[in-house]
């Protein structure tokens, strides 16, 4: 029996799968001296065979276990999808009408009606909810298409902060990397803590709990065109950023129309857009200049660092140092 299965679909991420199969692989070889068990697992794919990803890299895979069977209503792995490589959120439409992806998400909703868990990152989430498996759960997706999930599937909560997000069976991820964070995961609750720990230690990834230090604010939608104006204003604006009111009155809609227009792009309010555009440009000018703490806030509208390293914390889950010692080491 298999541990994990991993499912492809051509022109998938490159990189995801790559780190996928790379942590599988570190962890089994780590799990025999840690005394850890040893993960198994296979790759398969709609049409088995050699499969072609999105750098132009080749996999080879099973076709996909046949319905039915003993084998697979006794299937007890993970179901992983690695991200499908999609760049814009307008091509996952058609990217899951696809012959493919519809095999792959019948087989993902037979998988989980006999039991199994299934997890994904980035667009492959969207995979799941043509799955039919997002309905009421709490889930997540690479921060710059959770509008666009939470149009085409308005019963469950999409909490795009989150790096990795678990909710029973169904574990989903965020950006493209998050896969690694997601790997961690799985290794974690089906190996256990020890061989995800060494994992993390060997290929020298850190768990990261949040995708908000990431968020583009003008992007958060999409490329939704009021959200790109209005976090150009709120910039603009800095350090004295506009109330609900100011902004409702200088784009000529009432303070209620531009909230329900915020919420309905990011699903998040508009006091939340300010606040990310604020934190967006504190984290540049951590990485970019050498000015204090105290007078970055200052420069984005607090009147001391305290409400900046709270805020920080708050959405980042790290002190705002942390942002400065990441670019210190980079440089």
């Amino acid at each position: 029996m298999h541990d994990f299965t991993v499912l492809l679909l051509p022109d998938s991420y490159g990189s995801a799968v790559s780190a996928t199969l790379d942590m599988l692989d570190a962890a089994a070889a780590l799990a025999p001296g840690l005394g850890a068990p040893q993960p198994r697992w296979r790759v398969v794919a709609p049409d088995g065979g050699a499969v072609r990803l999105g750098n132009g890299m080749t996999v080879q895979a099973a076709p996909l276990p046949r319905q039915g069977t003993a084998a697979a209503r006794r299937d007890g792995s993970v179901w992983v999808v690695p991200g499908l490589g999609m760049r814009r959120a307008e091509d996952l439409a058609r990217r899951l009408t696809g012959d493919d992806a519809r095999q792959a998400a019948r087989a993902l909703a037979r998988h989980a009606a006999n039991g199994g868990a299934v997890a994904a990152g980035c667009s492959a989430v969207f995979l799941l909810q043509a799955a039919g498996l997002l309905k009421a759960r709490r889930v997540t997706t690479t921060w710059w298409l959770a509008a666009t999930l939470r149009g085409i599937e308005p019963d469950c909560t999409v909490d795009a902060d989150r790096m990795v997000c678990s909710d029973g069976p169904v574990h989903t991820a965020g950006a493209a990397f998050a896969q690694a964070d997601l790997m961690l995961h799985l290794l974690r609750l089906r190996c256990g803590s020890p061989l995800a720990e060494a994992v993390g230690r060997v290929l020298l990834i850190d768990g990261r709990q949040a995708q908000a230090p990431y968020v583009m604010p003008a992007l958060m939608a999409g490329g939704h065109e009021l959200i790109r104006r209005l976090s150009a204003h709120i910039e603009a604006a800095l350090p004295t950023p506009p109330g609900v009111a100011a902004l409702a009155s200088a784009f000529a809609m009432s303070p209620r129309t531009l909230s329900r227009q915020v919420r309905a792009a990011t699903g998040h309010g508009t006091l939340a857009l300010v606040q990310q555009v604020r934190l967006h440009r504190a984290r540049a000018l951590l990485e970019g200049s050498r000015l204090s703490i105290e007078q970055i806030a200052a420069q984005v509208g607090y009147e001391d660092a305290t409400a900046l390293r709270r805020l920080m914390r708050k959405r980042t889950g790290a002190p705002p140092s942390r942002f400065r010692r990441a670019a210190a080491a980079a440089g």
